[in-house]
Parts: C-alpha cells; structure tokens; sequence
C-alpha cells in the first residue's frame, strides 16, 4: 500500500452500509477466535504523531507497537476495567527504577522480544524511537512537559538497558512514556526509507507499520478495513484472545447498531446517547459506558466585557440548568461535573464538580451587583461536528439565561473552525470540550488555566494562579503539592473561567459473549485484553 492509499483511510465507506466481511474473517478457524469491530471513521496513519494524524490511528498504533511501560487496567466491578493512571507497570521494558536523586529512569528491556519481521528488539531501537519523539514539534511538546527534550537525555547502556537523564525530579515523565507517542519502532526498517529531509522515516511510517506489538497488520484497505493478527512471538503481556480482529468503517450509527443487534458484528464503537437507550434493554447485547477522560464545559473569555467581571461568570454558573441539559445532550450518560460543595476543594484531584446549581435568584442578585439589572446581550457558539451534543446544551441555555436578562444569540461555527477563533480569542461564549491525558491536578490547570493558548479557554489570568501552577510543577513534597492544588481549585471555582459540565460517558455495544473491554485514556479499542467467554 502506498501513502497516498493509506491516507485514504480517513475517508468514508458507503454511506451507513454495512459493510461485507470479504477477505477477513475467513481465515479464522472458528468464530470465537475473531472479533468484528465496526466504528464511525477510518485511521488516517500507521503513525502516532504527526501532523494531520487522527485519534483513529491511535487505535492502530495501540495495538500494533509496544511502549515501554503502560497503565495497569483495574476492575471496575461490572465485566470491565478502566485504566490505572496512578499505577504504572512494565511493557516491553520487564523492570524499570528510578537513581536515588529521582533525576534518572533505568529501564531492563525483555531480552526475548521481537519486532513482526523477527528482529530482536534492542535498546538502539528505544533511544531511535525516543529521538524521533523529541524531533518531533508535536512529540517534543508533549514530552516537554516531562522535563523531556533532548536525545541527549536518552543513553544506551548496552543492548538490553536504556536510562532517561532529567534535569530535575519530574512525576510526569514516567506517564508520559505510557502515553500513545512513543511507539517503539523497528529502527533498522525505518531507516531503510528515511531521507536526507525526512531523517526518521515519518512519511514511510504515517502509510507502513513497523513495530512489535500483541497484533500485527495483515491487509488494509484504505476507508473500509483493516485485518489485525495476533503475534505469536509477543512478549510484553498477556496472550491475546483472539486470533483476528477485523476493524471496519460504518459511518451510519444505525447501520452498526443493527449489525450488533443481528450477531454480525461484535463491537459497535462510537455509538450516540440515543442510540445507547435502545441498546440497553436489547437481548444479547450489553454495553460499557465509562466516564472519559474529556471534559465538555461552557468557556467564557474572561478578557472580554462583561466576562471579564467574575460576578457575571458566576451569574452564568448559577442560571444554567444542568440537570435538564445532561438529560437532553446525554440521556443522563456522563459523570456530572455539576454540583459539588461551594468554595472549597473536595480533595485534591480535578476536575471535579464546581459547587454551582441552578440559582435563579442568586445569578439576578449577582448581574444587578454587576451593574447589569436589566440583563445583556450575547452570543453563544458551538461547532457544528458537536451538535449532537451542543445544540440542546445551547437551547436550554439560552431558555435559562433569558430568564435572567440574559439575551443570548446562538452561532453555529462550521466544522474545523472553532479551534482557529479560540487560538485567536474571537469567541466571547461557547461550548466546547478537550481532553487531558495526564490526570494530575497540576498539569489540567497549567494546559487549561493559564498561559496564552487556545487551550486556556476562559482566558485566565491570576497571579496567584499562575505562581502555583509554577510552584507544583517541580514540587516533591506530597503534604506542600497537596495545599497548593487545593488552593488553585478553591480559585477555579470561585472565578469560574470555564463551567465544567460532565464528563461523557464513553458508550461501547458489544455481544454479550465479548469480555474484558478495558478502557484506556485514548479512548480507542485495546484488542488485547478482549476474549470471548
């Protein structure tokens, strides 16, 4: 397959059909060693970074290429299992630990592991897939924020042992290294495609695989399907469940919904709210919904009139009605992220609810000591690839708000364009979410509540914020980082930059015999863990 095919992936197939199982599932000996996977949209890349590459690829590169370490899955009690953020195990590394100073990371690689085409995997291939990240613009920004930026950081000791060297004790380097970008990559093959302008093969990679993961990519065509097979000579976790997994694109939510409900197919991903209220009382079909990692909120530009008064942001967060608008944006499938005790932190971990209910009364009290008793004028965006979602947030908002003197407008931003009006700071009100894959207070305030980008969506600025944000992120007493978050989280509540709605529910339909779904940060399938019971 070449590039230009393989980009290709990112396109639809035939719009809501179902589509053949042709020259898949055939090979399987019986059905309980394959899986049938269908899902909204296509992989655009065989690659974890680069410019363009979408969260479909992440469902490749998971399962295709090991990391060096990962987070543990724990049980959550219902069939299925959530990712351990806290709880960091070893993958294609068999052991790790940390110099006495915390400044340096050993890692012991299996010394049985190999990559698809039967090289060994060495530490030379680590520190090549290491480099690539920190070469990378986007790889490099992510790991900076593990005190990670430089090849020079990255030592082979010898064939089977790697040590990371960091300019001070930093928690976020280890969990950095679990995350989906450092894939690690069959060097020696790579390399045979790189060129003078392209030193690590990123063209080559973004259109051909070259790891060593649980699976391996038997065919693929472009939109339509992938045929992942298990790897028998893999080394770095448990053996797999199936044999083969066949991962199809079917744009039509109802075209996969009715393969799941009929048995042919075994996992419907993507699936809206509506769709989801049906499927729980359908026999034979069961589904995990687990609160994501995303986080969807109303942002209101604080640096812009009348947002630019707390007491108005605070007006707002007392007259939406959010009871009614989970109902209606979710069927009630999310954890809320409304509500919770006023003013104080209720523990250490964020986000969490943000102590507002609706308080009619109390947000007219709060406009008229804004000096705006008779209300104002506004609008309210979203984008339209999250209307679904969006659109009855932004009716019962404006129902509620009006109910105050609060005349709200609604926008509706084309597809694609509301990323570029935030990064610019032309959009005084909205909805919108985001999502961070590191789960430490410190690190969601420091993406999410200061700086200049497009990710401080309430345009924040505190400076007593600011400096505890600077002040954990090196912070290594517990009791010390411990009182500082709290504080920021007693700020963002009372200043309310951004009105945390709920976290999503991420909603999966399988068959009933499907087990062992775990849920990972990335929110993509990890075919791994899945077996047929």
């Amino acid at each position: 397959m070449n590039r230009r095919e393989l980009l290709a992936l990112g396109g639809a197939a035939g719009a809501g059909l179902v589509l053949p199982v042709k020259w898949a599932m055939a090979q399987a000996q019986t059905r309980d060693n394959a899986l049938r996977v269908l899902s909204e949209g296509a992989a655009n890349s065989f690659d974890s970074f680069s410019v363009g590459v979408n969260r479909g690829a992440i469902q490749i590169t998971w399962n295709i290429y090991d990391r060096l370490v990962r987070f543990a899955y724990r049980d959550r009690g219902n069939g299925t299992a959530r990712y351990d953020y806290f709880d960091i195990e070893p993958e294609l590394a068999e052991a790790y630990e940390f110099s006495d100073d915390r400044r340096a990371i050993t890692f012991h690689l299996r010394r049985d592991a190999v990559f698809h085409d039967g090289t060994p995997v060495t530490a030379a291939d680590v520190k090549w897939s290491l480099d690539r990240v920190v070469a990378s613009p986007i790889g490099r920004a992510q790991f900076e924020t593990g005190s990670m930026s430089s090849p020079d950081q990255f030592t082979v000791l010898d064939d089977h042992t790697l040590r990371i060297d960091l300019p001070q004790p930093d928690r976020l380097a280890l969990p950095n290294l679990a995350l989906t970008y450092p894939i690690i990559v069959n060097a020696a093959r790579a390399l045979e495609h790189a060129t003078g302008d392209d030193p690590f093969a990123s063209a080559w990679l973004q259109a051909n695989p070259a790891g060593g993961g649980a699976f391996r990519v038997a065919r693929a065509a472009p939109g339509e399907q992938i045929l992942f097979e298990r790897f028998p000579d893999w080394k770095s976790g448990p053996r797999p469940g199936f044999e083969q997994v066949l991962w199809q694109t079917v744009p039509a939510a109802e075209s996969r919904v009715a393969a799941l409900v009929k048995g042919d197919a075994d996992i419907a991903q993507d699936l809206p709210p509506k769709d989801v209220q049906d499927l729980l009382d359908t026999p034979g079909v069961k589904v995990a919904g687990v609160p994501t990692s995303t986080f969807q909120f109303i942002g209101m530009n604080s640096r812009t009139a009348p947002f630019d008064d707390v007491r108005v942001r605070q007006a707002i967060a007392f007259a939406l009605p959010y009871d009614a608008m989970f109902r209606a944006a979710l069927f009630g499938r999310g954890e809320p992220l409304f509500g919770g005790t006023p003013d104080v932190a209720e523990g250490a971990r964020f986000p969490q609810p943000l102590g507002y209910t609706t308080d009619l009364a109390r947000a007219r009290a709060l406009l008229d000591a804004a000096g705006l008793a008779d209300g104002f004028e506004t609008t309210f965006s979203y984008e339209l690839s999250r209307a679904t979602v969006a659109e009855p947030v932004a009716l019962l908002l404006q129902e509620s708000l009006g109910q105050v003197g609060i005349r709200v407008q609604i926008e509706k931003v084309p597809a694609g364009q509301m990323g570029t009006l935030l990064q610019d700071k032309k959009v005084p009100f909205y909805f919108e979410e985001s999502t961070a894959f590191l789960a430490d207070a410190d690190y969601f305030f420091r993406i999410f509540y200061q700086g200049d980008t497009r990710w401080n969506f309430g345009s924040y600025e505190n400076e007593e914020f600011t400096a505890l944000v600077q002040a954990t992120r090196y912070q290594t007493d517990a009791a010390v980082y411990e009182a500082d978050v709290k504080r920021m989280i007693e700020l963002a509540k009372r200043d309310v930059p951004v009105i945390l709605l709920w976290h999503p529910f991420l909603d999966t339909g399988m068959r009933e015999d499907v087990e062992g779904y775990s849920y990972a940060f990335h929110r993509q399938l990890d075919f791994r863990p899945l077996r047929r019971g």
